[in-house]
């Protein structure tokens, strides 16, 4: 799902009336990041708590997409499994005596139960489902009755799971597939938008529906907390692990969609209920990113960190609780994509590439080429212009922070030249 789907975020088309209630309810990030442009790594990242360098998950299956001939670089291989000695949140949890379970979409590997969660509803190392409908051909989700909606099936597994805990505290990680591809809603949402009149920016009426969907099941889980008096006991967090695809759905007045490095790939929608601690109808423009859940879950539940995992997330619960904080503000966040990722239509979207961004500037580097672009997102949210020959020291500044960084965190840079490359 992308930054500006949900109406909160001035979609005029779409239909999210739960995830807007939320936001009301809750702190909204203006400047939250996923830590890759699609959706494996971002995944890695945010139950590992590292960088893609750490875990070696840098992309979705091969790091070789599209025409051999056209790659000038050899990229760096890619993992496909999340490694089995990383320490996982569901796990540093599960030590502090919660119960935790996994629902949809896992992507990382064979069963999220070998890492940490109790629990596994239609998890696995699929990255989309065959059909979204009954039956649903995947070994890790019995079939429901024919017609039977995946969104609605798996928001009821959840239900249960929060059930069966009873007094236990738990980690519920709802992941779901929807609004990923193949682009198939529930029928009774598409017909809500039937007569509904295109939006200024979307204007996809199946897409609309799914993102409904999975407002829908947003609201089911609300009011459950609230029938069982959870609510006030319980953080709830609404979250994406990439921008939306750009011939999909539009990320305007982002630049670009999933699979890029640009704002469209990367910011996503998050907004945290925390009861008692975070102020309704609050925002925060600070930036943060996906490897800090880790770090935040573990302090409000009290549990111990991985001593011999490096963790590259920061607690945010000072920002949760409405405290400024220089140091989260100050630091800079970084991507590294060592890969080639193909749009499916025959052209890239992204060439290996990073970026990193420290307070309003953003620093894109390109691998191929060496190119550097620079973007001032305080006043060029769409980044439409490259500052880098305006301010050549500015750029040399943040590419040698980037450089230490990569250096620091060992991260792979390819550079090994393509013998098939044709230009």
């Amino acid at each position: 799902m992308g930054w500006s789907d949900p109406g909160y975020q001035g979609s005029d088309y779409h239909l999210t009336p739960r995830i807007d209630a939320l936001a009301r309810e809750g702190m909204v990030f203006t400047a939250a990041y996923a830590n890759a442009p699609n959706c494996a790594p971002s995944r890695a990242c945010i139950l590992s708590g590292q960088y893609p360098p750490r875990h070696g998950i840098y992309t979705v299956g091969s790091p070789a997409r599209g025409q051999k001939d056209k790659r000038r670089l050899i990229p760096i291989p890619n993992r496909r499994t999340l490694p089995s000695e990383v320490v996982t949140l569901a796990e540093t949890l599960q030590s502090a005596g919660y119960r935790t379970a996994h629902v949809g979409k896992w992507h990382l590997g064979p069963d999220p139960r070998t890492q940490g969660f109790d629990l596994n509803v239609g998890g696995n190392q699929a990255g989309h489902p065959k059909r979204y409908v009954s039956p649903y051909a995947n070994p890790d989700l019995k079939d429901g009755p024919a017609g039977e909606y995946l969104t609605d099936r798996l928001t009821q597994e959840a239900t249960r799971f929060i059930d069966a805990c009873e007094d236990q505290p738990f980690f519920l990680h709802l992941a779901h597939y929807a609004v990923h591809t193949p682009i198939q809603p529930k029928p009774a949402d598409a017909e809500a938008y039937r007569d509904r009149a295109k939006g200024t920016r979307h204007q996809n009426l199946d897409y609309a529906a799914m993102v409904t969907g999975v407002d829908r099941s947003l609201g089911v889980l609300l009011d459950h907390l609230e029938a069982r008096k959870l609510s006030r006991r319980t953080v709830v967090v609404f979250f994406s692990d990439n921008g939306g695809v750009a011939r999909i759905t539009s990320n305007a007045p982002l630049r670009g969609g999933k699979g890029m490095l640009y704002e469209g790939g990367l910011r996503e929608p998050l907004i945290v209920r925390w009861p008692g601690h975070t102020k309704p109808g609050t925002r925060c423009d600070i930036p943060v990113i996906g490897t800090d859940f880790y770090p935040t879950f573990a302090r409000i539940a009290q549990a111990a960190l991985p001593t011999e995992q490096p963790l590259d997330g920061v607690d945010l619960v000072s920002l949760l609780e409405g405290e400024p904080s220089e140091a989260i503000e100050a630091r800079t966040l970084f991507w590294h994509f060592p890969a080639y990722l193909e749009a499916g239509r025959g052209r890239f979207r992204t060439t290996p590439a990073a970026a990193l961004r420290q307070g309003r500037w953003k620093l894109i580097e390109y691998f191929e080429d060496g190119r550097l672009e620079l973007f001032d997102l305080d006043h060029d949210l769409g980044e439409t212009q490259d500052l880098a020959a305006e301010q050549p020291e500015r750029v040399k500044t943040l590419h040698e922070e980037m450089r230490r960084w990569r250096k620091d965190i060992k991260a792979p840079v390819p550079t090994e030249k393509n013998p098939d490359y044709r230009p």
